[in-house]
């Protein structure tokens, strides 16, 4: 079993940094090593101040909630997690 993960962060909206962001973090937590390769518009997920200003789809406010309730972390902790 391979034990690298390589994922392609493609587009830079909050829906697809939580999924580039918890594979990430589960294959870590699995002990695989992961790289995460950033398109331009990719790179809004992780520039210092984009990153913080993501924002829900129009009508998706309901999953803000549901994130709330379950303890999702932000995506500015998904990141601080995957860097320490």
């Amino acid at each position: 079993m391979s034990t690298r993960v390589a994922i392609i962060a493609a587009n830079g909206g909050l829906f697809d940094a939580y999924k580039v962001f918890n594979i990430a973090t589960a294959a870590a937590a699995s002990d695989q090593e992961v790289s995460i390769f950033f398109t331009f518009e990719g790179l809004n997920l992780i520039h210092k101040h984009s990153h913080q200003h993501l924002e829900m789809p129009k009508g998706k406010e309901h999953f803000a909630e549901g994130c709330k309730k379950a303890n999702v972390p932000s995506i500015p902790k998904l990141i601080e997690m995957g860097v320490a």
